[in-house]
């Protein structure tokens, strides 16, 4: 048999006493240009075998390198920044196995207060699943090719990230 429900079952025999750690799930791993939401990301993640469930959310703040006046941000990406989403993410999931993974970076223009990233990690154990989700976020804000313009309620703007 074939399909969604198969490959739950299949899923499930993973459990089985004496069986190799599977590498953990990728739920998803996504560059876009949609709003995030938060309860949406750990809602996704959720599972009964899973007793903790962590999230993050880069949320966009009003200052940033000690100036205040940051009015906006624009997100930028290399067109290769998803490819390199999916595989960090994946690269995490093989570090820790059992785990289930959803990682969105949002590019385009973000207001202060809307979120940039956000990050949701179910695991069994709770020092398991906040350490997946420390890891992951670092990777992906280190090798994600995703660059931001702030602009300031001066006028002026910078841009960070481009020595990435």
């Amino acid at each position: 048999a074939r399909g969604p429900a198969a490959a739950a079952a299949a899923a499930d025999d993973d459990d089985a006493p004496g069986a190799e750690p599977s590498a953990g799930e990728v739920l998803l791993a996504l560059v876009t240009t949609d709003p995030l939401d938060a309860a949406e990301a750990q809602r996704a993640v959720q599972h009964p075998r899973c007793g903790a469930v962590v999230g993050f959310s880069g949320v966009i703040r009003d200052h940033d390198g000690g100036k205040d006046g940051v009015t906006a941000l624009e997100y930028s990406a290399h067109p290769s920044a998803g490819e390199v989403m999916r595989d960090v993410v994946g690269e995490i999931a093989s570090a820790h196995p059992d785990v289930r993974l959803w990682a969105a970076h949002r590019i385009g223009a973000l207001a202060v207060g809307d979120s940039a990233l956000e990050v949701a990690v179910a695991a069994g154990h709770r020092r398991e699943a906040f350490e997946a989700c420390a890891q992951l976020v670092d990777l992906i804000k280190e090798r994600v090719p995703i660059w931001k313009r702030q602009s300031f309620e001066d006028g002026q703007h910078n841009w960070v990230g481009l020595d990435a």
